[in-house]
């Protein structure tokens, strides 16, 4: 399974966008299930919504929500990452967490933020 994050999921709604379409591309040819967090859903519906734009596009995105198993590993990645001096984003912890929860592989254009966590079992789709 491959989770996206939310700048994929913008470059891919983009129609005008090279990097969008090649990120389809690779999806497709991936054959493998593709959803997103309900973290990252949130922040493409709150930038739809606030620039008036349509939701439907996204709306039947198949969704993993941020459970209480999720916030025992991101609450660990996030003071594992202080401790080291590397603190991260906790929005980035959280999607993290989902995607190692459920074994599945991340797919993000920002890659510099999530290869820390790869250490605690964080896969990143290349």
């Amino acid at each position: 399974m491959i989770l996206l994050d939310t700048d994929v999921m913008i470059e891919i709604l983009d129609r005008k966008s090279r990097l969008g379409a090649a990120a389809a591309k690779k999806l497709l040819e991936s054959g493998e299930k593709v959803g997103t967090t309900s973290l990252a859903m949130h922040e493409i519906l709150f930038g739809l919504v606030k620039y008036g734009k349509p939701t439907d596009a996204v709306e039947p995105f198949p969704v993993f929500p941020f459970e209480g198993a999720d916030a025992k590993i991101s609450s660990k990645l996030e003071v594992e990452l202080e401790k080291e001096g590397t603190p991260i984003q906790r929005m980035d912890t959280m999607i993290a967490a989902i995607a190692i929860n459920r074994g599945a592989r991340l797919y993000t254009f920002n890659s510099d933020h999530f290869t820390r966590m790869s250490k605690f079992g964080l896969r990143l789709l290349d």
